[in-house]
């Protein structure tokens, strides 16, 4: 036996070293899992107190190279762009008058539940803001709920959305509708499922023609989903739902209740310099 004040052996040192190796590899594996599950408890966190009081934005963790997920390998690869988006890549939507002397910018997440809350308060005040041409909206839509929570709801909805824009901007703009309208508890990815967002479909007369089935179901518009997706992250903007006027952001709360219809349309004509 070495010792106390002994130096070990080589053939100890190896060992020790080997252990040393081990348990602090075990340390850092501890360390990651812990950091993973607090971030998917903060988010859950903030989607509960949204569905509570309203008032929470769900914050956006993605980053990086956090762009791309195992879920993309099975989607396909070739960049297809729906008809009647902008931007580049075609990453934006936009729903009311061209001609619109001022722009509404509407970031969204499917799985959202404080998009819903916006949308359920304020979704006809915004149409009705765009029908009558005081604004056109773009819509900048995001999927970092499926990264931060898992699954991928977000993404199979956002590649939905692009089938449907190809169908017309009124289809688009009735199914992202339906969409908020029956969205489902963000935890249980519920728009992961294709067939569940076709079921919804029926909801938009019209929608449903041969080439948005197979569109949907061949997942057609996921590359550019996934564009759509690395451009809000892109953005600056780091949760949702935001809103903003000729890029200003607007209160989308008061309290812990979502603004009234009559409220957040004065807002956007007082940020508009229209009163």
């Amino acid at each position: 036996m070495a010792h106390p004040n002994q130096k070990p052996s080589r053939k100890q040192s190896q060992k020790i070293s080997a252990r040393e190796r081990i348990q602090e590899a075990q340390r850092l594996e501890k360390e990651a899992n812990a950091r993973r599950r607090r971030i998917v408890v903060g988010v859950s966190l903030v989607v509960g107190l949204a569905l509570v009081g309203g008032t929470a934005l769900a914050i956006s963790t993605a980053g990086g190279d956090s762009k791309s997920t195992a879920a993309d390998a099975v989607e396909p690869t070739a960049m297809v762009v729906p008809a009647n988006t902008s931007g580049a890549d075609g990453t934006v939507i936009t729903y009311g008058k061209a001609d619109a002397a001022h722009t509404l910018q509407v970031f969204e997440d499917f799985r959202c539940p404080v998009c819903k809350n916006f949308e359920a308060a304020n979704g006809d005040a915004v149409r009705k803001l765009a029908e009558d041409g005081t604004v056109k909206v773009e819509y900048h839509l995001a999927a970092f709920l499926d990264k931060n929570l898992g699954g991928k709801g977000s993404r199979t909805a956002l590649a939905a959305i692009g089938a449907a824009v190809n169908e017309g901007v009124d289809k688009f703009k009735a199914y992202h509708d339906v969409l908020y309208a029956n969205q489902p508890d963000e935890r249980e990815d519920g728009f992961g499922d294709v067939n569940h967002l076709l079921e919804l479909a029926d909801k938009v007369p019209g929608l449903k023609s041969d080439a948005f089935v197979k569109a949907v179901t061949d997942r057609t518009y996921a590359p550019w989903a996934k564009k759509v997706a690395d451009a809000f992250n892109d953005s600056g903007v780091t949760g949702t739902p935001t809103v903003k006027v000729d890029g200003k952001p607007l209160t989308l709360f008061s309290g812990n209740k979502a603004l009234t219809a009559e409220q957040f349309t004065a807002q956007v004509k007082q940020a508009a310099g229209l009163q």
